[in-house]
């Protein structure tokens, strides 16, 4: 998958410790995985990477969107890696039903594809998705995303935003979708239009001369108003609304 795929080197640290290991310390709880994939092989060779890795704990599987929503219900995890295209209920709509559900807001959902920037990934981070995989991602890119998102990081890098702004919303803008830009002040406009630009939080800093602290703390705020569950979604919206607006350089 390569170094733009996933999220990684800005210091998440949250669930996993500073030393960048899942699972740094006994008495940290496991980070829970739910694996939902039509492909009982592609499960299984995610099970046997992730049950190897202290501190982390898959609690159960599902064959298709239907059956992944129920497991997400039951068990309720901290991440669901989740298949986009599958029998019953595709993974979008098992995605767009977590999102909805208030006793769900802390699941974070990455979604699995084959084809890495396809037709699916831009609905599916409309639906609620964290982020996404390619099913052939490098071992130890997974668990990087497993650290990433466990530490409450975004999973879409700098690189990867950059690729998902040149390919997918290059469009025009329909702000009918996306209320509440109003709501931000011009600080907050300001930060969220650089994050869609694919701009780290230190890169924010640098550009708006304000510290990391100050500069996540207005993207934090931004996204609280917007109702983003992450930094993906709130990239969404800066395309949505007209905040900024694609450019053919990027990518």
């Amino acid at each position: 998958m390569g170094e733009g795929t996933v999220g990684g080197g800005r210091g998440a640290t949250g669930a996993n410790g500073p030393d960048g290991a899942c699972g740094g310390s006994a008495a940290r709880k496991p980070v829970r995985v739910a694996l939902v994939d039509d492909q009982a092989l592609m499960r299984a060779g995610f099970r046997a990477l992730l049950e190897a890795e202290d501190g982390i704990e898959v609690v159960g599987e599902a064959a298709d969107g239907r059956q992944g929503l129920e497991l997400v219900r039951a068990q309720v995890p901290d991440i669901a890696l989740v298949d986009v295209q599958m029998p019953v209920m595709n993974g979008i709509e098992a995605t767009r039903r977590i999102a909805a559900d208030p006793h769900l807001s802390a699941v974070r959902v990455v979604m699995l594809t084959n084809y890495g920037l396809d037709e699916y990934v831009f609905e599916a981070l409309r639906a609620g998705a964290g982020g996404f995989l390619l099913k052939d991602t490098e071992p130890a890119d997974l668990l990087q995303a497993i650290e990433v998102v466990a530490g409450g990081e975004a999973l879409l890098s700098p690189s990867v935003t950059r690729t998902l702004i040149g390919e997918f919303v290059a469009r025009p803008p329909d702000r009918a979708t996306a209320p509440g830009l109003e709501s931000l002040t011009r600080r907050e406009r300001e930060v969220t239009a650089l994050a869609a630009r694919g701009l780290s939080n230190e890169e924010i800093a640098a550009h708006m001369v304000v510290s990391p602290f100050t500069a996540k703390t207005h993207i934090s705020r931004a996204m609280t108003k917007l109702g983003a569950r992450d930094r993906a979604q709130l990239v969404v919206f800066a395309y949505e609304s007209g905040l900024v607006t694609a450019r053919r350089t990027l990518g």
